[in-house]
């Protein structure tokens, strides 16, 4: 009997236009600001002008760039309030997440996460080589208590936030000492997570939080752009 799906052996060629354009944005290769036309991008990775636009429309739909009339379109400016916006959503969300969920998550899945953390440290990271890594700790550590439309809202907040934070970070993280800070910061939280208490496990998720948000916001307001775009 034929199954009611069929399995995808291949991505589409809008959908690896799109994936490549995401990480070249949130990644700042493609700086906020930057315009350029589809049919340069088109050429740049060797594909026609269709699946282009069609990745440009998914693009705009999640907030990463704005096209024009014609064919053009530029990455879509930093904007510091839509990040203090996002961040003032994770603390209310992610601090009673982790409260409810450090009760239910493993000693093994906190032993795991403790040897990701290890990794965080490594002086050949950066942000964006670990950027990955970091999201599936966060989400480790929540996912017990997290429900479907939890994850959902929580991963859609993440992708929204991971642009300032890949830029802003990468900013302020060459040093050994800003890795070992990294290190420090999330075991903190995985030794909160150990007491199982749900009062310090929620005050340490919410520093943690406010903690990130600063330094973005600090980093961040150094981009001259970004400076322009807050006073416009």
């Amino acid at each position: 009997m034929k199954p009611p799906v069929q399995p995808i052996e291949t991505r589409s060629v809008p959908d690896l236009v799109t994936a490549e354009l995401r990480r070249s944005i949130v990644s700042g290769d493609l700086a906020p600001g930057e315009t350029f036309s589809l049919r340069k991008i088109a050429a740049m990775l060797d594909v026609s002008f269709i699946p282009v636009r069609e990745a440009l429309r998914n693009l705009e739909g999640e907030g990463l760039v704005i096209t024009r009339p014609g064919r053009s379109a530029c990455v879509a400016p930093l904007d510091l309030d839509d990040l203090q916006g996002i961040y003032r959503i994770r603390r209310n969300l992610e601090p009673e997440l982790a409260s409810r969920s450090c009760k239910l998550i493993s000693d093994a899945e906190l032993d795991r996460l403790q040897a990701k953390v290890e990794d965080f440290g490594d002086p050949q990271h950066t942000i964006q080589t670990v950027y990955d890594s970091h999201h599936e700790f966060h989400a480790a550590l929540l996912a017990p208590a997290a429900g479907t439309w939890e994850m959902r809202v929580l991963n859609m907040l993440w992708r929204a936030a991971e642009r300032y934070i890949r830029i802003g970070f990468s900013r302020v993280d060459p040093e050994p000492e800003d890795k070992l800070r990294r290190r420090h910061a999330h075991e903190v939280l995985l030794a909160a997570f150990r007491l199982r208490d749900p009062d310090a496990v929620a005050e340490a998720v919410l520093v943690h939080l406010t903690r990130n948000e600063e330094t973005a916001l600090r980093a961040l307001a150094a981009i001259p752009d970004v400076m322009a775009a807050r006073s416009s």
